[in-house]
Formats: C-alpha cells, sequence, structure tokens
C-alpha cells in the first residue's frame, strides 16, 4: 500500500513543470470530472480547469437534467489553462452538437469562434461559455444528448462535455 501511495506521488511530482506565482502548476492535465446532479460529464485533456458546472439562463446552477421548454442553459468553464501560445494570444474554438435519441442534429456548430482570426489574450480566454436554446424542434418528454467541445487551436488540448437532458412535460 504504501508503495503504490509512492509510486503515485511521484508519478503526480513528475507530472508538475513551472513554477507558478504560488510554487506550484501543473503543466499537463488529464482527467474526468462529472456533475452528480444533472450527470454531466467532462473530461479534459492537455488544459488545466478549475471549474466546470451548468447554469440556466438566469445564472443559477442547474439541480437535473430535465429542462423546461423554451429555456436555456449554458455550460460554464472557468480557469481554462495551458493554451498554446502564439505571439502572445491564444486560439480557442468552441463546437456544439445537440443529437434527438435517434442521433439527428437539432444544432451542429463545428467552431463558434472561427471569426475571431486574431485570437484573444489568455486571461480572456479562461472563461468560456456554450450555451443551448431548449426550443424548436425539440418536445416535451423526449430526451436529447449535447456535446460542448472546447478546443486549442495550437494544440491537442481538448475539454469535451457530454449531458443527457429531457425536455419536461
Amino acid at each position: 500500500m504504501k508503495t503504490t501511495f509512492c509510486i503515485a506521488l511521484l508519478i503526480a511530482l513528475a507530472a508538475c513543470s513551472n513554477t507558478g506565482k504560488d510554487g506550484f502548476s501543473i503543466g499537463f492535465s488529464k482527467g474526468v470530472k462529472a456533475d452528480l446532479r444533472t450527470g454531466a460529464k467532462t473530461t479534459y485533456s492537455g488544459f488545466a480547469v478549475e471549474n466546470i458546472y451548468l447554469v440556466n439562463a438566469d445564472d443559477q446552477q442547474l439541480g437535473s437534467n430535465e429542462l423546461p421548454l423554451n429555456s436555456k442553459f449554458s455550460v460554464v468553464y472557468e480557469g481554462v489553462a495551458n493554451y498554446t501560445q502564439k505571439e502572445g494570444k491564444v486560439f480557442p474554438g468552441l463546437s456544439m452538437e445537440v443529437t434527438d435519441e435517434a442521433g439527428n442534429f437539432i444544432l451542429n456548430e463545428a467552431d463558434l469562434f472561427s471569426s475571431y482570426t486574431d485570437g484573444f489574450e489568455a486571461e480572456t480566454a479562461s472563461v468560456l461559455r456554450g450555451s443551448v436554446t431548449v426550443g424548436e424542434p425539440m418536445q416535451a418528454g423526449q430526451s436529447y444528448n449535447c456535446k460542448v467541445r472546447v478546443f486549442d487551436k495550437n494544440s491537442d488540448a481538448e475539454l469535451v462535455t457530454t449531458l443527457k437532458f429531457k425536455v419536461k412535460e
């Protein structure tokens, strides 16, 4: 047991690089975060991220995956870091998909930031939000799958959030 813990600790310490202002930062990040209230799951690779959560149109955190028709929800990413910079700018991408239970697309956006060719300051791109309107052609009583992907256009870093939600009757 002690040997396993020591090996895990050494691996974690070996993954750390670039001392930050607090003396400790992660140079590479990979893992999974889950929201037990909504069932949303986020996988991340290459990015560091502090918080991921779902909110309604009033910025109140969602308590379930059941959403009323004619409402809106957002996946919020806070503290996104480890972009690959070019000339002091970062270049995030944001794709969004919503499909019905048969796999038919309701929404399919490859990159909502495609028109931002000049990039962003890293601080500006540290907070990102993907929003979905729950409306036509969605129907009450039906379930849908949502996938939001944040990616770095200059590396393989990505955050992928998936959520199965039901439209309330």
